[in-house]
């Protein structure tokens, strides 16, 4: 493994963490309710459900932020490796795999792991272990 140093951008990823850490807390202070992306979202998908403004202006948020950047940078260019059809299949499997774990990474890694929940400590774990082995598999195992 070689790392790219060229491409290593400490700044950015520190300004973005420091960004997602202010929103979820904000969001928590401000709602008393955890910023879980997909918690966020499948509320939005509920037909009676509260709360629902401020999930919509959160999401909407979300979406935004990429307009916001190009004022400052370029966007960086996607680069699907896998393909569309893989990345549709990545999106469905991490999606059943939230709804199956009570939370994503926003809500179990962000926001469970700072209210030091043992539940979201579990369960980030597991994710992060299933991406591992993931990643060792397809590229050790299948060669890609």
């Amino acid at each position: 493994m070689t790392i790219d140093w060229a491409g290593f951008t400490p700044w950015p990823a520190l300004a973005g963490g420091a960004l997602i850490g202010l929103a979820a807390a904000l969001f928590v202070l401000l709602n008393g309710r955890i910023a879980g992306i997909s918690g966020l979202l499948g509320g939005l998908l509920e037909r009676h459900t509260e709360g629902r403004a401020e999930k919509a202006l959160f999401v909407l948020g979300l979406v935004l932020a990429p307009l916001a950047w190009v004022l400052f940078a370029q966007l960086p260019e996607p680069d699907f490796q896998v393909g569309w059809l893989g990345t549709l299949v990545a999106g469905l499997l991490v999606g059943i795999g939230t709804r199956y774990g009570s939370g994503c990474t926003s809500g179990h890694g962000v926001c469970g792991l700072s209210r030091l929940s043992p539940r979201s400590l579990a369960a980030t774990l597991a994710f992060m272990a299933a991406g591992f082995a993931t990643v060792f598999a397809l590229r050790h195992l299948f060669g890609g």
